[in-house]
């Protein structure tokens, strides 16, 4: 049950100059918007084909809201999440870098990401709602959801299991993780599979390099195997993997297949913390 405001109001944005995109997409009106990651071909796989319809759906990192208006097509209310300029990139620290420039380069660009979520969703007549913060607070007043979706989060942040654990606790029935499989190692994702020892795939890899002071904005490389224990101590003990390739396109110019999994795991324990318990 929602329990306060934490919506915001719809933002007007009045042309493609004031956008970043991270999704290509296409608007009505405008045609194919470029981002880096065209998911259009592929979005099924990337949400683990799962079943939307009548669903009340959290998003978490909505980016430019492909994903959300793609949900919402296939029949969900949906609840889009993300950053605004108010909030900080969880950075890593370099001591060699000037971290405080990167943060206000950030947060321009993430208000050019929030104008192209707003922008799309004028033109797509999106009735998605949106609400701002970070993953680690995720405001209880959005309400319990039936799903939650976690789309190339986690290895963006410095405590991905506390991300995991502020979504499970809005979450009644599932959470659906997608992300990067580990590109240190063999880029064919099948050879990763055969490669994994079965007790020590419950690993992550800590991406950041000192000695080149990069990257910047990635901090784990995760096993599906570990998100899956992961989402077993926060009470979703079923779960199913798949594994699938994406077009990374860097706004139309480059073309790579970026190797991923998805996760879908099922509530088999405990219920949301943000149910209103007040009846039983």
């Amino acid at each position: 049950m929602q329990t306060d405001n934490v919506f915001v109001n719809a933002k007007e944005v009045l042309g493609l100059e004031e956008c970043d995109f991270y999704h290509t997409m296409d608007l009505p009106e405008i045609g194919i918007v470029h981002g880096l990651f065209d998911l259009r071909s592929t979005v099924s796989l990337y949400l683990g084909n799962f079943e939307f319809k009548q669903k009340r759906v959290l998003e978490i990192g909505t980016a430019s809201g492909f994903i959300c208006f793609s949900m919402e097509r296939a029949g969900a209310e949906v609840v889009a999440y993300d950053l605004s300029p108010e909030f900080s990139w969880d950075m890593v620290p370099y001591a060699r870098l000037d971290v405080a420039a990167l943060l206000e380069e950030r947060k321009s660009h993430i208000g050019r990401l929030n104008n192209s979520f707003w922008f799309a969703h004028k033109k797509l007549q999106s009735r998605a709602k949106v609400v701002y913060g970070t993953v680690y607070q995720i405001p209880a007043g959005i309400g319990p959801v039936d799903v939650s979706i976690a789309n190339s989060v986690l290895l963006h942040v410095r405590d991905p299991f506390l991300a995991l654990q502020q979504a499970a606790s809005l979450t009644k029935e599932t959470i659906i993780v997608t992300d990067a499989l580990d590109r240190g190692k063999p880029t064919d994702w099948k050879a990763q599979l055969r490669n994994l020892v079965p007790d020590q795939s419950s690993i992550m890899r800590f991406a950041p390099s000192y000695r080149n002071g990069s990257p910047t904005e990635t901090w784990w490389y995760l096993t599906p195997q570990l998100i899956q224990e992961c989402l077993g101590v926060l009470g979703f003990e079923e779960s199913v993997v798949s594994y699938h390739e994406h077009l990374y396109t860097d706004r139309g110019t480059v073309h790579i297949n970026v190797p991923m999994f998805t996760i879908v795991a099922t509530r088999t324990v405990g219920r949301p913390n943000s149910l209103d318990l007040s009846a039983s």
